[in-house]
């Protein structure tokens, strides 16, 4: 993950110039909004990547006497019946709805949203009790 983590942190740089550069130029605030949004989320999964790789080190593929057989086996545990990816879909989609049609469908929308995000993350709370 240190390689991903380099990688996103350059083109995080590459739109924090850019977004600099824009802003003094330009005047615009459509363009400098988003080129500062893109600056952000690149820095998002720049933070992510190397969190990873500081909490679990390298891994085979970024080593050059990893073999294939290091990286086989289950990947991680996912929700077999969970309803709460579903619930988070139709909010964002009564919330993208609601951006067009009015604000209390985008309120209603984002608090569906919350409830499904709230639900993934507290799922299994009780469970290591």
């Amino acid at each position: 993950m240190k390689t991903e983590a380099v990688l996103f942190a350059g083109v995080a740089g590459f739109f924090l110039v850019t977004d600099v550069l824009y802003a003094v130029w330009s005047r615009d605030p459509t363009g400098t909004a988003a080129l500062t949004i893109s600056f952000l989320m690149a820095s998002l999964v720049t933070f992510f990547f190397a969190t990873n790789y500081r909490r679990k080190g390298l891994r085979p593929e970024d080593r050059g006497d990893g073999d294939i057989h290091e990286r086989s086996g289950p990947v991680d545990f996912f929700s077999p019946h969970s309803i709460w990816p579903s619930l988070t879909a139709a909010g964002m989609a009564v919330l993208a709805l609601g951006v067009v049609f009015g604000l209390w469908l985008f309120l209603i929308g984002l608090g569906v949203v919350l409830a499904g995000v709230f639900g993934m993350v507290f799922q299994y709370a009780r469970a290591q009790d």
